[in-house]
């Protein structure tokens, strides 16, 4: 049984005629009509009512040739997939992107990946470090954002760029008029952080070692987003990345306070798997970075 055999008897049930059938497949009458034979010696069953001037299935021809359909339809993807992996940039990308990042990042890199990438949409993973690691080892995603380090055996990772860490208080707060502010400061108050997981969090008790102080006191957010409201509504302060304070994410209720230089920093990255087939997706990506046009990331592409 072959892909071509069963073209043949899928044209021959819609055309209802040896004649157009073969022309439809582009092959004799003769060859259609041997070939079918032959088909039905093979599974021991006749596919056709045969007559004079008519054709028809036959009963178990109407179910064999509905499964043939289906099996041209498959091999036909089989086909689209391989004609994909011949074109690296065709064919969604499936992307995992941190919290923290994706939704400052991606409403401008989508943009900007369209334009040097057009046919190539992004299917996009919003979640954890830990769990986006697992799903790149795993082959569930081809590359992730994340912050350096990541440390993961079998992926490589390219720098894209980096993004200074802000101090936000509340409007009227008594840091409101500083020029800057040290790291050593943030602890004078009371701090919001994400909670316990999040490589964010890491980075700010990293840069600011004073706020893990039991002297200080700590509140949690699920979130940047919602970090940033609870400062606004007068709940403490916070450090935050600086993609995540600029417009549409800028609010009248808070103020936002640079850090004395250097400032502290967090390094992103784009992370892949060791022999990833699209390399050329990795570069369109890359491309797509480095057309952005954002104050809050000094980029390294």
């Amino acid at each position: 049984m072959t892909l071509t055999e069963l073209r043949y008897i899928v044209a021959l049930a819609q055309e209802s005629n040896f004649s157009r059938a073969a022309e439809r497949c582009s092959v004799s009458q003769p060859t259609l009509s041997v070939a079918i034979a032959r088909l039905e010696d093979e599974l021991g069953v006749q596919l056709f009512e045969r007559g004079k001037g008519f054709v028809s299935p036959s009963v178990v021809g109407l179910k064999v040739i509905e499964q043939a359909q289906r099996a041209l339809a498959e091999a036909e993807k089989v086909r689209q997939i391989a004609t994909h992996g011949r074109n690296q940039l065709e064919g969604a990308l499936r992307l995992g992107v941190i919290h923290t990042i994706g939704p400052y990042l991606l409403p401008q890199l989508i943009h900007s990946l369209k334009t040097v990438a057009p046919d190539m949409p992004l299917a996009i993973e919003e979640n954890m470090t830990a769990t986006l690691a697992e799903m790149l080892r795993d082959n569930e995603l081809d590359v992730v954002i994340i912050a350096l380090p990541f440390d993961v055996s079998g992926i490589l990772t390219r720098p894209i760029y980096d993004e200074a860490f802000k101090v936000i208080v509340p409007r009227g707060h008594a840091w409101e008029s500083k020029q800057c502010i040290s790291p050593e400061e943030v602890a004078g108050d009371e701090v919001l952080l994400l909670k316990a997981g999040n490589c964010f969090r890491d980075q700010v008790l990293d840069s600011c070692p004073q706020v893990s102080s039991p002297e200080t006191d700590i509140r949690l957010g699920h979130s940047i987003g919602t970090i940033r409201c609870m400062v606004a509504s007068g709940l403490g302060v916070s450090v935050l990345p600086d993609g995540a304070l600029l417009n549409p994410y800028s609010n009248d209720m808070i103020s936002v306070i640079p850090f004395k230089e250097p400032a502290p920093s967090r390094r992103i990255a784009l992370a892949w798997r060791v022999g990833f087939v699209r390399p050329k997706a990795i570069d369109a990506l890359l491309s797509a970075v480095a057309a952005l046009n954002t104050p809050a990331y000094r980029l390294l592409v």
